[in-house]
């Protein structure tokens, strides 16, 4: 299970179709909230580092990555079984744009990237406030971000956070017949925790205080340390 006293953390940043200018940010940012926690991370773009032997050193793992990632089966195996196991699973906005080739991986996270048909200023309603990543932003914020649509996402499958409002933008530029753009959720996978945030498209959003809360509160509720 998880070390509650002294989590571990590990980033994986490999992009093996497009890679996001936010990463380096993303990197800094994770680091030092980790830091200011008491926290050990990581972060890397070896694929080799998910391995049985390797996670049992670590009680969470980001994913901010695309594409078919090279990872054998056993090593895949690992991941869910680490998961599984107890331990803590964060996927970052493009983490939904990984391993299309490989449905688990889609399952455990929740959905799969599937477009981004705004990348504007709009608003985004907060659909949980009674969650560490999300209790302090209000009912809705604006912001400029990258909006992502989902295939294979079931919204009574999980614990959805946030959601885009949808009178913030067209609409009709979207491609889901329902118009749900959940935009995080979160939900247990065995005996562990999964979120996801799909915020954080633009580097600056890495530096601003409300972002880094909700990373920290995202964090804090995957590790079992806020309910």
């Amino acid at each position: 299970m998880v070390d509650a006293d002294n989590p571990n953390v590990l980033m994986l940043r490999h992009s093996v179709k497009f890679e996001h200018t936010y990463l380096p940010d993303a990197e800094v940012t994770i680091k030092r909230i980790g830091a200011a926690q008491g926290w050990r991370v990581r972060t890397t773009h070896r694929c080799d580092w998910i391995t049985e032997s390797k996670l049992d050193d670590f009680d969470l793992v980001a994913f901010a990555t695309t594409g078919e990632l090279p990872m054998s089966d056993e090593q895949k195996g690992a991941l869910l079984g680490f998961i599984r196991g107890g331990k803590a699973f964060f996927g970052i906005h493009n983490a939904t744009d990984t391993f299309y080739e490989w449905p688990e991986y889609g399952r455990m996270l929740g959905g799969y990237f599937d477009g981004h048909p705004w990348n504007q200023p709009l608003r985004v309603n907060v659909e949980d406030r009674d969650h560490p990543a999300t209790r302090h932003l209000g009912e809705s914020f604006a912001m400029t971000e990258e909006i992502y649509s989902f295939r294979d996402f079931d919204r009574s499958k999980t614990r959805v956070l946030l959601s885009l409002d949808n009178d913030s933008v067209d609409i009709t530029r979207g491609k889901r017949d329902d118009h749900d753009y959940a935009l995080g959720w979160c939900h247990e996978y065995g005996k562990g925790r999964v979120i996801y945030s799909g915020l954080g498209h633009h580097d600056h959003v890495w530096h601003e205080d409300w972002f880094c809360q909700h990373i920290l509160g995202c964090m804090q509720w995957a590790l079992r340390l806020e309910s």
